[in-house]
């Protein structure tokens, strides 16, 4: 069996949840696995973050907005999950979260790059429950067939990543690893 690996280089926004259609990634893996017949699975390692399959919808919210190439289906699955897990907004306890707690922001606030985490040492920045439940609820990987070299879904079958996490644009990564013959 051979496997094969790939890193997906990533940028979210911010603000609200990033959807990112990595899809034109996984199949271009695919196809420099050589790998014929097998699995494909494509994941993050970041916690606030998921990568999941669905269909791709064609309609996108449009405008000049943030969200503007954010799809339908994608705007409902935030409004379904913003329901279950509404956005933390205020510092712990309020707002119903306790994480991040006191540990965790003096733990941040010992890191080397502390700075990265909490611009101005505002501890607002690591206000992010929400999006680690999310993530936690969607989960980190989508696994897929590989039929004769190509990614085995349909023609609506798309694989998403999404940073949930709002408090500020960063890179990401999503890796891809093929498996099979």
């Amino acid at each position: 069996m051979a496997i094969y690996k790939e890193t997906i280089q990533l940028k979210s926004h911010g603000v609200t949840p990033t959807f990112l259609d990595i899809t034109p990634q996984v199949k271009e893996a695919i196809a420099n696995s050589g790998i014929q017949d097998g699995i494909v699975i494509a994941l993050t390692a970041h916690t606030t973050c998921s990568v999941f399959f669905e269909e791709f919808v064609h309609d996108y919210v449009g405008g000049d907005g943030i969200d503007k190439d954010t799809e339908f289906l994608q705007i409902d699955l935030n409004k379904c999950l913003q329901k279950i897990v509404p956005d933390q907004m205020e510092m712990p306890p309020a707002g119903g979260y306790m994480y991040p707690g006191e540990a965790h922001f003096v733990d941040v606030e010992s890191w080397p790059n502390a700075a990265e985490y909490l611009p101005d040492g505002d501890r607002h920045a690591l206000l992010n429950a929400d999006a680690h439940i999310k993530a936690t609820m969607l989960g980190n990987s989508a696994t897929l067939e590989v039929i004769d070299g190509k990614l085995g879904v349909g023609s609506t079958g798309y694989i998403y990543f999404v940073d949930f996490d709002r408090t500020r644009e960063r890179p990401r990564k999503a890796r891809v690893i093929v498996m099979g013959e």
